[in-house]
């Protein structure tokens, strides 16, 4: 393997590599270090006939150079055989597997693995990459997504969990969402998921709930149910007063007043604190729900998903889970036997906010 140095000026992209997005702040974190420390990696080339030497990797690096005007750069010439297909795989390879590549851009390549490579399908792919089928699946339905939303979710403004519940809407909805979503409507991508999934839910009843017809009866059922809600709703608000004389309360005085009790009343208090956050949850998707129906009753081009043409089987999408409510924390053993309580379901991993690339010279 030989080192040599190339002008600038005569090295190209691929225009076919996997990769579109660069973060122009890690592209500068990186620029940066090469001008001060140099190149500690060369990219590596081929020769493309007259048209000089295309980039097979470090295209990030070549970049850099460019941002510090730099005329030279340290390359590896390689003379593969390998067909285009084949380079392009090569290339995902190296750059999902050190997450460079965003949500999209591995839609997008796995989408051209499926449409160029004869007799490939989804598990093939996920197989080759060292993912699950169910992360490559997740990743094609991205490619539902209208261009404004994969701008955001490109740029890791809107979390790949939330994107895959956008990407179930119809483009009205998807809209809709998006404004909602830069007006400042959610608090975190977690808000969004709940948002998204409970607009999911509702985009194909809406003529339902448009002629719906309701007999006197079947009215003054929920009437006497919302009612019924309301009031129990307003008693747990009751509760709080003596929550907070309890919180108010000296704690050593509280172990005297429950002498032997204490860790009979601690788990009392644990399986109130439970119900409260399961309660607090189902608040919350109500909320989402409330929120989604007016958006799913103003967009005339909201349908049901299974009135779209069916999809390959090599595409078909994951069914979607209902976002699951947070699992309760287990109380700590105890002196004295705690009651059986119900499992429950576990709970998703919070979104994260997207990575910040790494500036690393060797990238």
């Amino acid at each position: 393997m030989t080192i040599t140095t190339l002008p600038i000026d005569q090295i190209h992209r691929n225009e076919r590599q996997p990769r579109e997005y660069f973060d122009p702040q890690s592209l500068r974190e990186l620029a940066d270090s090469i001008k001060r420390f140099g190149l500690m990696q060369p990219i590596e080339v081929r020769k493309d006939g007259d048209a000089g030497y295309e980039i097979v990797a470090g295209e990030r690096r070549w970049r850099a150079h460019q941002i510090v005007e730099l005329a030279e750069i340290k390359c590896i010439i390689t003379a593969d055989d390998l067909t285009e297909m084949e380079r392009f795989k090569r290339s995902v390879a190296e750059n999902i597997n050190r997450a460079d590549m965003t949500p999209m851009e591995e839609a997008k390549a796995f989408r051209r693995i499926l449409d160029e490579q004869e007799g490939a399908e989804a598990k093939d792919v996920a197989k080759e990459f060292g993912k699950s089928s169910q992360y490559v699946m997740l990743r094609l339905a991205l490619l539902d997504l209208t261009e404004d939303v994969q701008k955001h979710v490109n740029s890791g403004a809107i979390g790949t969990q939330a994107a895959v519940q956008i990407a179930a809407l119809t483009a009205g909805n998807q809209a809709a969402v998006l404004k909602k979503w830069a007006a400042g409507a959610f608090a975190g991508d977690n808000e969004l998921v709940h948002f998204a999934y409970a607009l999911k839910q509702q985009q194909g009843q809406v003529v339902a709930m448009i002629v719906e017809e309701v007999s006197p009866e079947e009215r003054e059922e929920r009437q006497r149910e919302r009612a019924q809600t309301r009031k129990n709703i307003d008693r747990v608000e009751q509760m709080l007063g003596l929550l907070e004389e309890l919180a108010k309360a000296d704690p050593m005085k509280l172990a005297l007043a429950l002498e032997g009790e204490v860790g009979k009343r601690l788990e009392q208090m644990d399986r109130v604190a439970d119900a409260v956050q399961k309660a607090r949850f189902n608040m919350r998707q109500a909320k989402a729900h409330a929120d989604a129906r007016e958006i799913a009753r103003l967009n005339p081009d909201a349908e049901h998903q299974s009135l779209a043409a069916p999809a390959k089987s090599a595409d078909a999408k994951p069914a979607e889970a209902a976002p699951a409510a947070p699992k309760p924390k287990a109380p700590a053993k105890r002196a004295q036997a705690a009651p059986k309580v119900p499992a429950q379901r576990k709970a998703p991993a919070k979104p994260k906010a997207p990575a910040k690339r790494a500036a690393s010279a060797t990238a």
